[in-house]
């Protein structure tokens, strides 16, 4: 009867534990000042799965990001096709979440189509340095276009940044970043914001199946990482990490096991390049 008791127990607390994960949220936390980047803080990466029942994935999934992204690993692909965005100008509001700032359109700024399913964009945001890494190195600065489908999938375009000549679509917000730096402020309007103008260099990309990169570090999210490295000044590097007034010097999750997870390549034919 006592062992009996056990199991009943045991499956009772199984059964909680995946009830809080499936809890998850789709989308990123709004106020992200509920952990911290600083790997020595009791609220630093690897304590993120502790902080919450419902963050608990950040510790146990087995499908996490950002990843290394080496020669060693990748497959090349041509069947995944070039990656078609739909983009359009929309109403956008900058946002300080406490360790970021993330461009958000409030109304529809169009979307891109994977194996048939439409992501529509939802926000634009940055970690310093980047998060993913290539063979192994990090670069400067990581741009995340979060989409989300109508049946709550999430897909995110990320792009890399190194030092050099300024990126253009920052230039053309850093009077609003500044502005929410110098306010103190929440949120910024900033109004008609065309995503066509971030730039992507290249239509080569890297495809694999991961997660979001800060709490509830949900899984199964479908990443597309631009292979090609853009460049960004120091200047909009500093500005932007210096917005959030958190005190920290990065805002970026370290690399995360792959896991046997297939990474694919797209890369142009010789013809098209």
């Amino acid at each position: 009867m006592e062992n009996l008791a056990r199991k009943f127990l045991f499956c009772c607390c199984f059964i909680l534990v995946t009830f809080a994960c499936n809890l998850a949220r789709a989308q990123e936390e709004e106020d992200q000042h509920g952990f911290s980047y600083d790997e020595n803080s009791p609220r630093g990466p690897a304590h993120w799965g502790k902080l919450k029942p419902e963050w608990c994935t950040c510790s146990h999934g087995r499908m996490q990001s950002p990843i290394d992204l080496p020669d060693a690993k990748v497959q090349v692909d041509p069947s995944l096709g070039k990656l078609h965005r739909h983009y359009k100008p929309s109403n956008a509001t900058l946002i300080n979440r406490g360790h970021d700032i993330m461009l958000r359109w409030v109304d529809d700024a169009g979307y891109i189509r994977i194996n048939g399913t439409l992501y529509q964009l939802k926000q634009c945001h940055w970690h310093s340095p980047t998060e993913h890494a290539i063979n192994g190195k990090r670069y400067d600065l990581e741009a995340h276009l979060v989409h989300q489908s109508s049946d709550g999938k999430i897909a995110v375009i990320g792009i890399l940044y190194k030092i050099g000549r300024p990126d253009p679509f920052l230039s053309m917000l850093e009077h609003y970043i500044e502005a929410l730096a110098d306010t103190l402020e929440e949120e910024e309007v900033v109004g008609f914001v065309d995503p066509n103008q971030i730039k992507f260099g290249s239509k080569g990309y890297y495809r694999y199946i991961g997660s979001l990169t800060t709490p509830a570090c949900t899984e199964d999210v479908l990443w597309t990482i631009v292979d090609k490295v853009g460049t960004v000044s120091r200047h909009q590097v500093k500005l932007i990490r210096n917005a959030v007034h958190d005190g920290s010097k990065m805002n970026a999750r370290p690399l995360q096991p792959i896991n046997n997870r297939p990474i694919l390549l797209y890369t142009l034919p010789v013809d098209e390049d």
